[in-house]
């Protein structure tokens, strides 16, 4: 688990203070990542077709949670959105990418170790996610 505020100060200065547009609107994006992760309990960046996106999403409301789903292929800044994530990740697979409580979970495999370990549940609570 990782706090994205952390993750967000690397990938800025990853992205450096230099200014053409397109690091411009990576850095909007990464600001708009980091807003989503610290106002929402549950977080879920996806993609509507992606089938490890669709595990992810019915898992977690299988267990009474509501997330906030940002679906990336259909928002004009989604582009924007996958590169944030891309440095957030640090890998080529960005999608699904959850956060819990402002804190990154990670992927699919990372949500699912969690579930079997039975250190989903109480993430959840936590983060004010789920209150049973």
């Amino acid at each position: 688990m990782y706090d994205i505020s952390s993750h967000a100060s690397t990938a800025f200065q990853l992205m450096g203070s230099g200014g053409g547009g397109h690091c411009h609107g990576a850095l909007s994006a990464m600001e708009r990542v980091e807003r989503m992760v610290s106002e929402n309990a549950v977080v879920i960046f996806s993609m509507s077709s992606c089938c490890m996106c669709h595990v992810v999403k019915s898992l977690l409301c299988s267990l009474g949670v509501n997330p906030t789903v940002y679906e990336m292929d259909e928002e004009s800044d989604g582009g924007d959105m996958e590169e944030a994530l891309a440095r957030i990740m640090g890998d080529s697979q960005v999608v699904p990418t959850v956060f819990i409580g402002g804190k990154l979970i990670g992927g699919l495999d990372q949500v699912m170790a969690a579930h079997i370990s039975g250190s989903l549940v109480p993430q959840l609570k936590e983060a004010g996610a789920l209150w049973l």
